[in-house]
């Protein structure tokens, strides 16, 4: 289904670069890592070697000089986005390892017990994390084969980023604990990572 293949001419790309036809990003393509969309186009984001890679849609990717894709290992700072939530456990897609780019299939699991130094019986996930909240963590172990266990129990990690349930705006960090939507003042439960 999912079969990796690389384009068999070296193709070398720009920032900026246009490396899709207009339109072409619903329609047969998706944007990988070294790229980035605008009005549904794909374009590069970093100098470097064109990657396409077939599957269901066909994954177009830039490989910089120095950015063989980063492989989590324990004590990486890793950033995912949330993408399921349990009663014990958060759920992340990885996008960044130490700040270079990893592959789109990397998984990372936030129990209860690794999500703060304190109290840490009395943790609610869905009080600290929600699908779609961007997350700063560390691997403190490799997890089964397709998962890596995560930790935010440090005060630099945690939520980046998150929008309102209500709302869909931007919240805003109000405390260790607490996230606010500044139109409606409405404030919301995260674990939130303050400055590194």
């Amino acid at each position: 289904m999912s079969t990796s293949t690389a384009t068999s001419t070296r193709t070398i790309v720009i920032p900026g670069q246009p490396l899709t036809a207009s339109g072409a990003v619903t329609a047969t393509y998706q944007a990988g890592p070294g790229t980035y969309t605008r009005e549904g186009q794909i374009y590069a984001s970093l100098k470097g070697e064109l990657v396409k890679a077939a599957g269901w849609w066909q994954v177009i990717s830039v490989l910089g000089k120095d950015d063989a894709q980063a492989i989590p290992e324990p004590n990486s700072i890793v950033i995912g986005t949330v993408t399921r939530i349990a009663r014990l456990s958060a759920t992340l897609s990885l996008l960044t390892v130490n700040g270079k780019p990893c592959r789109p299939d990397f998984v990372g699991i936030i129990r209860a017990p690794d999500v703060r130094q304190t109290a840490k019986d009395s943790v609610k996930i869905w009080s600290c994390f929600r699908p779609g909240d961007v997350v700063r963590a560390k691997v403190i172990s490799l997890g089964d084969s397709r998962s890596y266990f995560l930790s935010t129990a440090a005060n630099s990690l945690g939520v980046l980023f998150a929008v309102s349930n209500e709302t869909g705006k931007t919240l805003v960090a109000v405390g260790w604990d607490e996230m606010e939507d500044p139109s409606t003042g409405v404030r919301e439960g995260r674990k939130v990572a303050g400055p590194e």
